[in-house]
């Protein structure tokens, strides 16, 4: 059994079904990125089920509350997928959702890249290779409280690149930090290519365990699977990582497993196959 308590997400208004949750957030991304004309739709696309099960089944928040200090806490360092947690705040009520139509536009407080101006945002992210250090940073914080509070960073594969995360990856476990829960989205592609080509990440999961990481393997599709992975009691005395095999684009075909839409935004006619693939 592990130091840290497994609590419970607030419940959502009207018990919204998880697989509902995320298509609905996956749609407001759409036209959002579509609005602005803007990339990175793949990658949002591809951790919806994650975030969508993290904030309907898992994480200890409360909307009217955004700075409870007793609140679990989740980074996304994998910033340039802005639209899709702009979509999901907003969806758990941190702002109203109509908010969502000023994405990128000036003035905007809903920038390109995830800003901690956000209700429900705890930190700017966007520099990849970042995002870890931070809820590493925060982890020791809370759990220095004794507030029982967790802490979830949701990396890209790509940015598993950066050096600063494995400084990161060391740090944790030789702080014994269990609130930490590290999830990569591992969608096999980065910005120029496929992860395997770019620079080879494997054996992946056999290199945290050789930092001393408790590795989860998981479909990062199957809500089901999500949940019972963040739900398992932590290992005492040391952080989770979850790997959470994925495709980008997932929810679209034609943009399922393709480099090409970590850059391009949607057509009018490419939004409305979509959506209607969305059933949205």
């Amino acid at each position: 059994m592990g130091s840290v308590k497994q609590s419970p997400g607030t419940m959502l208004p009207n018990a919204i079904n998880t697989r509902d949750f995320a298509a609905r957030i996956r749609a407001h991304a759409l036209r959002m990125v579509f609005r602005a004309k803007a990339s990175h739709i793949g990658s949002c696309l591809s951790m919806a089920d994650i975030l969508a099960t993290l904030y309907t089944q898992t994480m200890r928040i409360d909307p009217l509350r955004p700075s409870d200090p007793t609140r679990d806490r989740f980074i996304l360092s994998k910033g340039h997928a802005a639209a899709i947690l702009y979509a999901t705040l907003a969806e758990r009520g941190f702002f109203p959702i109509t908010e969502l139509e000023s994405y990128c536009e000036s003035g905007s407080r809903l920038t390109g890249h995830v800003s901690h101006g956000v209700p429900g945002v705890e930190v700017s992210t966007g520099s990849l290779g970042h995002g870890l250090p931070i809820a590493v940073g925060i982890a020791l914080g809370v759990r220095a409280q004794a507030s029982g509070a967790r802490v979830f960073c949701l990396l890209s594969d790509g940015e598993c690149d950066e050096g600063s995360n494995w400084e990161a990856i060391l740090f944790a476990p030789h702080h014994k930090l269990d609130n930490l829960v590290a999830i990569v989205d591992f969608n096999k592609i980065q910005s120029f290519g496929r992860v395997s080509e770019v620079l080879e990440l494997e054996p992946f999961a056999d290199k945290w365990r050789a930092f001393r990481w408790n590795v989860v393997e998981v479909d990062g599709h199957d809500v089901d699977a999500l949940s019972r992975t963040f739900a398992e009691p932590a290992k005492l005395g040391q952080p989770t990582v979850v790997i959470a095999h994925t495709i980008k684009g997932k929810g679209v075909s034609y943009m399922e497993d393709k480099l090409e839409w970590h850059y391009k935004s949607p057509s009018d006619e490419q939004l409305q196959q979509a959506l209607a693939e969305l059933k949205l």
